[in-house]
């Protein structure tokens, strides 16, 4: 377990509301939470609980209704577009869907060239960037000289997302925000995809926020859960805390909806 001392990202009070009047929606309210540096969070939540609009405010994607994010212990400032980029040089995300994260008009030696060019290697020969570029592929078990001037279409989804994991493995950011990657993936590849983010994690000390609705996964890899529904952090604390010793009926709700192959399906709740 990842010692808590140095505080990465946290928040106060953050809150997002959508539309006006009747149509308002208050997708995240009021939402306080501490991620601290190494540490794997989960923040759990089934469909419309409002975990991906948190997740798109992390990112910077969105912007807040109210409330503030700190990085680092300091108020986060975002203002403009050179501010942003420094800020995305310490936290990146992979995406649910692998086939609509790339811009399909550029291929993969420019996808991963971006990253080297952002972390400040523009100048690098053509050489040690096709070394670095190598070594990022073979790290996620693809072969570079089988994917120059091929464009991320042409590939799998399981080979999309590990595409996309060979770019964190370039940018090497403080944070790794990880919505659903394994949902649209077939099963084979899900552990997979899995191992080579947690031995990234492991080789860079990266902080690593999975957002999902499997309460099982969140259970098996993280440090810290945090369960959202409606909106609200109902339930927070360490894995063992809180899915071993649920106090909300809503974190129980989401146990007991995970099904288990030797007892009878309750479907009462669906």
């Amino acid at each position: 377990m990842a010692k808590k001392e140095e505080l990465c990202l946290s928040g106060e009070g953050l809150t997002k509301i959508f539309g006006f009047g009747q149509q308002r929606c208050c997708a995240v309210d009021h939402v306080d939470f501490k991620f601290y540096e190494g540490e794997i969070i989960s923040i759990v939540g089934e469909s419309g609980s409002g975990k991906t609009t948190l997740a798109k405010m992390l990112l910077g994607l969105i912007s807040s209704t109210e409330g503030e994010v700190f990085f680092q212990g300091k108020k986060r400032d975002i203002g403009s577009q050179k501010k942003k980029q420094e800020y995305w040089k310490n936290i990146q995300a992979i995406f649910q869907d692998p086939f609509s994260s790339y811009n399909i008009f550029n291929k993969i030696d420019a996808v991963l060239l971006d990253c080297i060019y952002m972390r400040g290697g523009r100048k690098f020969s053509h050489e040690k960037k096709v070394e670095l570029m190598t070594e990022a592929c073979s790290f996620v078990n693809l072969k570079f000289e089988e994917l120059t001037n091929k464009y991320p279409f042409e590939l799998s989804g399981g080979q999309m997302q590990r595409l996309m994991i060979a770019r964190i493995f370039l940018l090497k950011p403080k944070i790794l925000l990880a919505d659903e990657p394994t949902s649209m993936i077939d099963a084979c590849s899900r552990a997979t995809i899995l191992d080579m983010l947690m031995q990234l994690r492991k080789e860079t000390g990266m902080t690593l926020i999975f957002i999902t609705h499997d309460i099982g996964l969140a259970y098996y890899v993280s440090d810290s859960v945090y369960i959202m529904e409606h909106g609200k952090i109902v339930e927070s604390g360490s894995a063992d805390q809180v899915i071993l010793h649920p106090k909300e009926a809503y974190t129980r709700r989401l146990i007991s909806d995970v099904p288990k192959i030797h007892e009878e399906w309750d479907l009462s709740t669906v």
